[in-house]
């Protein structure tokens, strides 16, 4: 791709796309997915382009997606006029158009033929998996904070399977599937783990999400304790029990409400319970998460003015 003659955001724009495409289609098969948050075949098209890519990571292929309302310029580079278009990239060059392997079965064929015909380096114990992983790993976390949990699952399990090792992974697991309203699984899981995973500090949104989920109560209980809250606004204890209910309900946005209130009326009430229950609330979601993100500067105005 050309950069004489670009402007400043241009060039940056250049300068990601050899990062994150060019420099690992050095040695990779990379599947390029032009998309956009609007395009709903887009969002049909990525649960199989995501499970086709890990299960077919070992063997050298990497999913890129890419944007086209971010990288106005790069769509541009390859004419991109619909979306989702999609690529395989090699060494720099596109060499398949995807577009049309719209089913499992299809994206298969199609990479076999690929990967039959070009040198790719397939992924083994010396070819740094960790960045493979990494990759998906990331990817189940956005998935995870856009609220798709049982996605979120699907592709963290995937992952614990490519690398049984890989404690973030496996934290992701146990998170997802919680968010997903199965935390019997998830705690079951957590109790058949390594005992060397479950103590690994990484393990510890995990924990805290398998901790808040055991405050779950049935439909009847929660309209009680919500009733109860605001009657009372004033009774600290009856707003904890429910802002502890409502965030293992899913109801994270009442339970952070709740417990901002309380920071905000009396910050030492029990001992800072309510902070540090909200902190507790952040872990397992997950600290990059917008909604924490969000609901962290409301703690920090809170706490600071």
């Amino acid at each position: 791709m050309a950069s004489m003659g670009l402007n400043l955001d241009e060039q940056k724009a250049v300068d990601r796309f050899k990062k994150d495409v060019v420099e690992p289609s050095m040695t990779k098969l990379v599947i390029l997915d032009f998309w956009a948050e609007w395009c709903g075949p887009c969002k049909a098209l990525t649960p199989v382009l995501e499970k086709v890519a890990a299960e077919y990571a070992d063997k050298g292929v990497v999913l890129v997606k890419v944007n086209v309302d971010e990288e106005k310029f790069i769509a541009a580079q390859f004419q991109v006029r619909s979306i989702p278009t999609v690529y395989a990239m090699f060494q720099g060059q596109p060499v398949a158009d995807l577009t049309q392997a719209r089913t499992e079965g299809q994206l298969k064929q199609m990479l076999d033929q690929i990967l039959s015909q070009v040198p790719v380096q397939a992924g083994g114990a010396d070819e740094q998996p960790g960045q493979d992983v990494s990759q998906f790993v990331d990817m189940a976390e956005q998935v995870l904070s856009d609220g798709d949990a049982a996605r979120a699952v699907t592709i963290f399990a995937q992952v614990v399977e490519m690398a049984p090792d890989n404690v973030t992974a496996h934290s992701g697991l146990i998170r997802a599937l919680v968010a997903a309203g199965e935390a019997a699984q998830a705690q079951q899981i957590f109790d058949a783990m390594e005992p060397t995973i479950q103590s690994d500090p990484a393990m510890a949104p995990a924990k805290s999400a398998l901790e808040l989920a055991a405050n779950q109560v049935d439909d009847s209980e929660l309209a009680g304790l919500r009733d109860a809250a605001s009657a009372n606004p004033d009774d600290m204890d009856a707003q904890f029990a429910f802002a502890e209910a409502a965030f293992a309900a899913g109801a994270r946005d009442e339970a952070a409400e709740t417990l901002l209130a309380m920071i905000a009326k009396d910050i030492e009430w029990n001992d800072g319970a309510a902070k540090a229950k909200l902190l507790q609330i952040f872990e397992a979601v997950g600290l990059e998460d917008e909604w924490v993100v969000a609901n962290r500067r409301k703690l920090s105005h809170i706490l600071f003015g």
